[in-house]
């Protein structure tokens, strides 16, 4: 898959990931592994980390487990814009290449 509209997937998908309840890292890495195999955790972080310095998700620390301080990820109110933006512009683009006889 092209590089660039990977990245773009990813994102969208990240956002979806993070719609519902906080999750921990680790969490979102093993569930976006099981559809994106060949993508490789530090990707995933950074686009994370992206996110998260754009104001689309928030991080925050919950309670400790028997092993370090868990770092959690929730969507911002900007971050529910962006994911229904981005759902929005991938629906449009989906019709245009079904128009286009591409399924």
């Amino acid at each position: 898959m092209d590089a660039q509209l990977k990245k773009g997937v990813l994102e969208l998908c990240l956002l979806q990931c993070l719609s519902g309840e906080p999750k921990y890292g680790y969490d979102i890495i093993q569930t976006m592994r099981n559809c994106f195999p060949d993508v490789t955790e530090s990707t995933f972080y950074a686009i994370l980390r992206r996110l998260n310095k754009e104001g689309s998700a928030d991080t925050f620390q919950g309670s400790e487990s028997n092993g370090p301080v868990r770092k959690y990820y929730r969507l911002t109110e900007d971050g529910r814009e962006r994911l229904a933006q981005m759902a929005a512009d991938w629906r449009k683009l989906r019709i245009i290449l079904e128009k286009m006889g591409i399924s």
